[in-house]
């Protein structure tokens, strides 16, 4: 079920009504509900990817119980490790094997052995990069004892499976979203009124902007070889944002969608087109995944701590790792090298905590520094998601080529001019509102209710008249 189905538009009033007015009085109740619609909007995709959720919350249920209780060392790890097999290997069959398998036989091939190894016809299951590192930071939280394990059963499963970041994240840590299944939770106006004006900018991310970039990202990459080093620029500018109005848009609709029902989830993007260096946009993108590699991979291996070389170590694996999570695919490790190639200077010359603020923070418009190292930020993120959008690394050299060639200075022949103003109308708005923790959190504006109001119809009316044609969300795939 997508957030910008019809399917998805009857879903969330009906869940949200019988939430509220029918399963209120009781918290396990409503936290049993929960889990029905949430393994209802998950099943929704294909009801076998069920089992596997279902089992993989039922091992690390478990796991935490016996993490808990015992005190002996050796027994404590080897509990932890069936966590992580089990967490690990389900996502490396299921995302992996095939890439591995055919891997393993182009090798074998160049030194003249041909083994007799089979790819499989297999379903990648929606969302399983994302719940799997949930309910494994879970474990190791509390394998590491900062956090106590759970015995309501019910309110675990409903953790891992809570349908709102469910598919594609924010990928929650167990000591900021299960909590919140044990208290009452009562219905609080401004809470749900900020979360609708969150899902209304989400839904404009994804609708007017990512649908409409992807329609002609897609045209270009497929055919980049039949076009001009312009038109290749603005095929790359348009996935660019795509990408950016796709997954911040869903991260924006679920975090919307969980304060309706009285959650509060951690904050998944910060306008990280607005950075300064490489470091600040790693800061900014895709928080939950990026915290997540740096607490439990980056710093247990020692993080910025010890030589050079350590360091050095220990940033190329966490891009590497990170680029591997995207897919199975030599292009998104390749995007990683690149990003660490980025972070790395900045780590050796202790610049990569340089800007911890707001750009311009309390200023209508940048400094020319700011603009020009903001640019400078946009252009290698730019450059670095060529290999991330293309199919091989040879047609990413490829297409590079082809956009620093003479045909770089001719007229596109792409260039989606009514897609042009509203993008420009977004970056404004986000630009404006770059302190604030989404783009429509306007509340401190004390604008006239009217004015609100014409503010969401107008918004609303673009979501209409000028979305594009209906696309799955863009992280479905990872």
């Amino acid at each position: 079920m997508l957030f910008n189905s019809i399917e998805y538009a009857i879903f969330l009033p009906i869940v949200f009504l019988f939430y509220w007015f029918i399963v209120n009085k009781n918290l396990k109740l409503q936290n049993f509900f929960l889990l029905t619609v949430s393994y209802i909007f998950y099943g929704w995709w294909d009801w076998r990817f069920l089992i596997l959720i279902i089992f993989s919350s039922m091992v690390d249920y478990l796991v935490g119980i016996g993490l808990e209780k015992q005190q002996d060392n050796a027994r404590r790890k080897m509990l932890l490790l069936t966590s992580i097999l089990v967490n690990i290997g389900f996502l490396g069959f299921f995302k992996y094997y095939n890439f591995f398998a055919e891997n393993f036989l182009k090798a074998f091939t160049i030194f003249g052995q041909h083994p007799d190894i089979t790819s499989l016809n297999i379903i990648l299951p929606v969302g399983i990069s994302f719940y799997t590192f949930q309910t494994l930071s879970y474990s190791i939280d509390v394998y590491r004892r900062k956090f106590k394990s759970t015995k309501d059963t019910i309110a675990f499963f409903v953790f891992v499976a809570f349908f709102p970041q469910l598919v594609a994240g924010p990928i929650e840590r167990a000591a900021n979203l299960l909590p919140q299944f044990y208290k009452k939770r009562y219905f609080e106006h401004g809470k749900a009124v900020d979360g609708m004006r969150q899902i209304l900018w989400g839904l404009f991310k994804k609708i007017v902007i990512a649908d409409n970039c992807a329609h002609y990202a897609n045209v270009i990459f497929s055919n980049y070889s039949d076009y001009s080093g312009s038109t290749l620029v603005i095929g790359l500018l348009l996935f660019t944002f795509q990408i950016y109005g796709d997954f911040s848009g869903y991260s924006d609709i679920a975090i919307g969608t969980a304060r309706l029902f009285g959650f509060n989830l951690m904050r998944n993007f910060a306008f990280p087109y607005f950075s300064r260096d490489i470091a600040e946009y790693w800061r900014r993108w895709h928080i939950s995944l990026s915290s997540w590699f740096r607490d439990y991979i980056y710093i247990p291996l020692g993080g910025s701590r010890g030589s050079t070389w350590m360091k050095i170590r220990n940033i190329f694996i966490i891009f590497l790792v990170t680029g591997f999570w995207h897919g199975a695919n030599w292009t998104f490790v390749a995007w990683g090298l690149i990003n660490a190639c980025y972070f790395l200077p900045l780590m050796l010359t202790k610049q990569n905590r340089k800007h911890l603020d707001i750009v311009a923070k309390g200023k209508i418009l940048p400094s020319i520094k700011e603009l020009f190292q903001m640019g400078t930020t946009f252009f290698l993120a730019c450059m670095a998601r060529v290999f991330f959008r293309s199919e091989s690394i040879s047609g990413a050299f490829h297409y590079i080529r082809i956009m620093f060639s003479a045909s770089l200075l001719t007229i596109p022949t792409i260039l989606p001019r009514r897609l042009i103003p509203a993008i420009i109308l977004f970056v404004m708005i986000e630009w404006i509102q770059r302190e604030k923790q989404h783009a429509l959190q306007i509340d401190s504006f004390k604008l006239p209710e009217v004015v609100k109001w014409g503010i969401y119809y107008s918004l609303l009316i673009i979501i209409i008249f000028f979305g594009g044609t209906q696309q799955e969300f863009f992280y479905f795939q990872f």
